[in-house]
């Protein structure tokens, strides 16, 4: 016993094993060294000496394999992911996907699981967290967007050694209902109904980028003068108007007691603009010629804004602007379209919905799929599974294909006047 009890010199890097005066077994297991250099040893203690050998060579494996936990307190899953996204992930990602993260973060992540230790999380506890989100009334896809976040911060953790595994690419989400992101386009009568009212309305222009051309709300909001060459009848595309993010500007000594975004003194802490982040994003559209003329009467009533407004005109050089000039918000942008579908009668719909809309329209149109992709702005590496989200198959197509089956199938001859008929109602 005495000769057990007695320590023995061990090489560096091998663990020491000993028996203490209290009766137990224990380790000193070396892992690595600390921030500052030092070595970083784990203490562990078992009443056997043979658990404690099976706990030592487990440990040794997970640290020759890097998912051992580094050296310090415990990470607790709210310190992580507050951490992660305020210093790993905003200086690296843009502002709107950094604004997705810091709201699943804040409403959802930190009070949901916050409590656990990043190295005890299972796949279970965000599965339950996935259901009370549902109770609660969140939508399948609100859940989707808090687990694709678990995710990405806690495989960053994993990588750094703070977490043995990554518990939410373990985890199930809940199962997206098929008809939850259906879309269903604005058929030819609903845009035409769409264009009678938007003729009647400031900006008009802007309104049928989207419906004719598919451009994203950022991508027209953004657009400049200089981005226009209405000669030669295209715009470039070269960045993205971003939702603006205000601070208060009244100070603690007088504060307004509003949120920040309706404070008389706010401060804008977001810039306008960012470049458009994808190679394909920067493209060259072409300009119908009612779109040449639609731009041409909006450049000169802009300059008919801008010379009664004088003095409190805000210079800006953007296409579509406030009355006063100065860019557009997208909130004001998105009232502005769910007022026009109102007065157009037409059936309520995302703004989004319309570049679905002309994504099918260019479909029908017999436009090649490279064209389609570059006036859509899709990477080529991904342009077939986006065309699959996008183009819609409209009744008028499935009814083409039942005529060309029954003509090859049954050789029903073809009878152009029964077409033309099938065509109108169509």
């Amino acid at each position: 016993m005495a000769e057990e009890k007695k320590r023995t010199r061990r090489a560096n890097g091998e663990s020491a094993i000993y028996l203490g005066k209290d009766g137990r077994w224990h380790a000193r297991v070396p892992m690595g060294y600390k921030d500052d250099g030092t070595p970083y040893r784990r203490h562990l203690t078992r009443p056997t000496r043979k658990e404690l050998v099976d706990e030592v060579r487990r440990l040794e494996k997970q640290r020759d394999e890097g998912s051992a936990r580094q050296p310090g307190k415990p990470w607790t899953v709210a310190k992580w992911l507050e951490h992660w996204v305020e210093n790993i992930a905003k200086p690296v990602v843009s502002e709107n996907t950094y604004a997705g993260y810091e709201v699943a973060v804040r409403v959802h992540l930190v009070p949901g699981i916050g409590r656990h230790r990043i190295d005890r999380l299972e796949p279970e506890h965000l599965e339950s967290l996935y259901r009370r989100m549902q109770s609660a009334g969140s939508k399948a896809g609100t859940a989707h967007q808090a687990h694709r976040t678990a995710r990405t911060a806690l495989g960053e953790a994993v990588r750094r050694g703070h977490a043995a595994k990554n518990a939410a690419a373990l985890a199930k989400p809940p199962r997206m209902e098929e008809d939850e992101n259906e879309v269903e386009p604005y058929s030819v009568d609903e845009v035409q109904s769409l264009l009678l009212e938007v003729n009647k309305r400031r900006n008009s222009a802007r309104w049928m980028l989207a419906l004719a051309l598919g451009l994203r709300q950022g991508e027209t909001l953004g657009l400049r003068w200089s981005d226009v060459d209405l000669d030669n009848e295209y715009l470039k595309l070269r960045r993205n108007r971003l939702r603006p993010k205000y601070e208060h500007g009244c100070g603690d000594a007088a504060p307004c007691g509003r949120k920040a975004g309706y404070c008389p003194d706010r401060v804008q802490v977001r810039r306008e603009t960012k470049n458009t982040k994808s190679r394909a994003g920067r493209r060259a559209v072409p300009l119908p010629g009612p779109l040449v003329v639609m731009l041409r009467l909006h450049r000169e009533a802009q300059a008919r804004e801008r010379a009664t407004a004088a003095n409190l005109w805000t210079e800006s050089e953007y296409v579509f602007t406030k009355p006063l000039g100065g860019p557009l918000s997208p909130n004001t942008d998105y009232h502005d379209w769910k007022r026009l579908l109102e007065d157009a009668g037409v059936r309520d719909g995302r703004l989004h919905d319309a570049r679905h809309t002309a994504g099918t329209v260019l479909m029908l149109l017999g436009v090649p799929d490279r064209v389609i992709d570059q006036i859509m702005g899709w990477e080529p590496g991904g342009a077939a599974r986006m065309r699959a989200r996008y183009l819609h198959v409209t009744d008028p197509m499935l009814k083409e294909a039942a005529r060309k089956i029954e003509r090859a199938i049954w050789g029903a001859p073809e009878n152009p006047a029964v077409d033309k008929d099938q065509d109108n109602e169509a």
